[in-house]
């Protein structure tokens, strides 16, 4: 991991309220939104890998 976030209790419970509810659309199967989640993410970061891109190269 390259980055560490740290959460107030606030920003806990909205993070804990939207992964029950992600939860819930795979019907209670953690290990099943935990895959998709992970996939989403990487191709999340693969978008903006290729946006962030041009402006590496032009420095």
């Amino acid at each position: 991991m390259d980055h560490i976030v740290t959460l107030d209790s606030r920003q806990e419970a909205a993070l804990q309220a939207t992964a029950d509810k992600f939860v819930a659309l795979h019907k209670g199967d953690t290990m099943k939104a935990l895959k998709e989640m992970i996939v989403l993410n990487g191709h999340l970061q693969n978008r903006l890998d290729a946006v962030s891109a041009p402006r590496r190269a032009s420095r």
